[in-house]
Formats: C-alpha cells, structure tokens, sequence
C-alpha cells in the first residue's frame, strides 16, 4: 500500500510509513484489506476505485527496476486520490539489464461516504478566499 505525502488518516491510525518517492509514502507491514478494516472501524472510508495505473520501469536488478515502475505508475494517479495498491508485478529478465510491469489501482481514504463531496469541498474551499 501506498498514502499520498500529508495524507489525512483518522485518529489513532498509527501505520508505519516510509517514504517511497517525492509524494507517496510506503505503508510498511500493512495489506488493503487490514488498512479497510482499520478505517471502516474509525468511521471513515476507504474508497476502492476503478482506476488502474500500469507503467514499466528498467534497472540493472529487478529491485530497481520494480521501484522505477512503482514511481513512474504512483506519479500517474490523480491528485484527488491519496491511497494506491498494489495489483500485479512481473519482471523480464534480459543481459545487463530486468525490465518490471507493475499495475496500480488508485484508493481513497476519506471521513465522507461519497466521493463527489471531496470536490464540494475543494471548490467551496477556493471560493471561500
């Protein structure tokens, strides 16, 4: 799992972070479905969407070239969203170098039900300057 740089998170979530890339943060020993149960029992949402996000990434080792992926598919998720997951991951091995697909899928946390509210709210925020 992955949460956007400054991601709000319910109350006395306490998730062990790490940063991944410049916006995203790595949710270390945490699957989906632990983090769902996590927030649903704060009264909160968390928001499985459609979107998919796939990017290929090359590096000398698959590590690296798995990292590459991850950041090039995390920078393709859109700003609105602040949660992605992780669906698939392969790598191709050739001389001198690995090549990784990844595949993402774009995750909302938030304390509303609907995800329409949260451009309501950004809207009245910048009418409200």
């Amino acid at each position: 799992m992955f949460l956007r740089s400054g991601c709000m998170l319910p109350d006395g979530l306490d998730l062990r972070q790490e940063q991944f890339c410049e916006m995203w943060m790595s949710v270390e020993d945490t699957m989906s479905t632990a983090l769902d149960k996590k927030v649903r029992n704060a009264g909160w949402h968390f928001i499985w969407l459609e979107d998919v996000y796939s990017r290929f990434g090359i590096g000398r080792t698959a590590t690296s070239a798995i990292g590459k992926a991850i950041s090039l598919a995390l920078n393709q998720i859109k700003g609105r969203f602040n949660a992605a997951e992780i669906d698939s991951v392969s790598v191709s091995r050739y001389p001198g170098f690995q090549v990784a697909k990844i595949t993402l899928h774009a995750r909302h946390i938030q304390q509303q039900a609907s995800l329409s509210l949260i451009d309501e709210m950004t809207i009245r925020q910048l009418a409200a300057r």
